[in-house]
Order: C-alpha cells, then structure tokens, then sequence
C-alpha cells in the first residue's frame, strides 16, 4: 500500500475517495510548488472528508472560504504550513445576477440551474443568495469568466451579470423555527415529516425519490436512523437540525427539539 493508498484506506464509497484523492494531489501540489492551492467548493460533509485527510498529511494546513461566516459551501485553501498566513487570499469572486424581464417568481433551483446549464460545473459554485429581483453568488474566477459573458436568461426572463465585491454580498438574516414534538422512533421518514410538516407517507417518498439529504448527503432508505446533532435537508424546503433528544414520553415516545432554517 502506497502513501496515498494509505490516507484513503478510511474513506467509503466511489465518491468519498474520489474526493480524498483530489485533496491529497491538491496537498502534494502545495508543497511541491510551494503554493496555496484551493479546492472545490465542498459542502459541510465533504470539508469533513477534506479535512479528515489532511489531518493525516504533515507539514499542511488549511483554511475554508465561503464569502461569509454561515456560507454553507466553502473552499478549502490548502497551504504549506511555514506558509504567511497574512499573504493567503480568499480563492472567491463574487456576481450579481438583475432580473431585466420580470416573470415568475425565481428560486434557488431557477439560479442554480441556469448557472449549471452554460456549463459551470457544481464544485465552481458557492452559494447563491436569493433577492427580490435577482440573486448574488459566490464562484470560483473561472466560473467567473464564462457566466459574465454567456448566462444571460434565467427560466424565461432576461437577466444581466455584474461582477461585484465579496463587501458588496447581502446576506440575509436566516430565520430559525423551533419545533417540538414526539416520534416513536429515531428513523428518518418520522423525524423528516414533523420537522418539515407532511405525512410520514409522503416524506417516505421523497426519499426513494432522493430529494432527501442526511449530514448532506443522499439518503434513500426511509428506515435510516437519525442521531441528536444530524442535518436533514430537502429540496425546495430547507433544512432542520435535530437540536435535541429531550426524554422520552410515558408511552414510550422519543421527545425532540428540532430547530427548522428557511
């Protein structure tokens, strides 16, 4: 087993060390030329995996890059470890995207897959703030370049793309919803459907139907056991958190706080 073998032996799945091994040729490059290098953008999960990585790699720091404090995804600037901290630069650039033929209303998907669709891969893209009447985003320069010039509808409206100041980013204040309540067991389909307000029929359906995600990453087993701590998102509808395991009822029912983010 070789070095790089080795620092991958923990991770699970194609995709897991797919990942792992980028981050490692990412470190090899910073120390061979001496020189930062960023990754992706990686969501909280796979920064996990990122980091886990590196933790295992001498000599190598990191640091994450999101455009402000909450982004979800981030980008991990990699870097020797003698490296000047005060000379690295956030590896972001920031755009502005202006609604100019007003139709329906647009959402994060509409931006997202119209970014996506002139060609942008999804590791280019930070996250995407939506306005009343167009959306900020945060993107790697390459990204940058081809949206300035080629993205010029989202849906059925006409828009236009400015390049802007990562000070300029208007991030709203996110709005937090404690919901209480019991279920009477810890699996996914029970907890998803209180904390996002449909029956546990249909939530079941939206995870075989894959628009589930636990700790971000997919789930199709409506079954899965949710632990005090996990993530839980769908699509189009946020995400909640299971704050707390707070007791159990007298008939037996797990007692929990769930904080749901929109």
């Amino acid at each position: 087993m070789n070095n790089k073998e080795r620092l991958l032996s923990h991770l699970e799945g194609k995709e897991e060390r797919l990942l792992g091994a980028r981050i490692v040729d990412l470190a090899e490059r910073a120390m061979i030329d001496d020189t930062p290098q960023a990754s992706d953008f990686l969501d909280p999960r796979e920064r996990q995996i990122a980091q886990g990585v590196l933790g295992c790699i001498p000599a190598i720091r990191a640091r994450g890059y999101g455009g402000f404090p909450e982004a979800e995804r981030q980008r991990l600037l990699i870097y020797p470890e003698h490296y000047l901290t005060e000379l690295l630069e956030p590896p972001l650039w920031a755009l502005e995207v202006k609604v100019e033929t007003p139709g329906r209303e647009l959402r994060h998907g509409d931006y997202l897959g119209a970014i996506l669709g002139v060609g942008i891969d999804r590791g280019q893209v930070g996250d995407i703030l939506v306005q009343e009447n167009g959306c900020q985003a945060i993107v790697s320069q390459e990204a940058l370049r081809v949206l300035l010039v080629e993205l010029r509808r989202v849906g059925s409206s006409e828009v236009s793309v400015s390049e802007i100041d990562l000070e300029q980013l208007e991030v709203p204040a996110q709005r937090i919803k404690e919901v209480r309540t019991t279920v009477a067991s810890m699996r996914l389909d029970a907890v998803a459907a209180f904390g996002f307000g449909m029956s546990r029929t249909k939530m079941a359906r939206e995870i075989k139907g894959e628009r589930v995600k636990l700790n971000w990453k997919v789930v199709t087993d409506p079954a899965h056991p949710v632990a005090e701590g996990d993530v839980i998102s769908m699509r189009g509808r946020g995400r909640i958190s299971v704050d707390q395991i707070t007791g159990t009822t007298r008939k037996g029912r797990i007692s929990l706080l769930l904080k749901r983010a929109f």
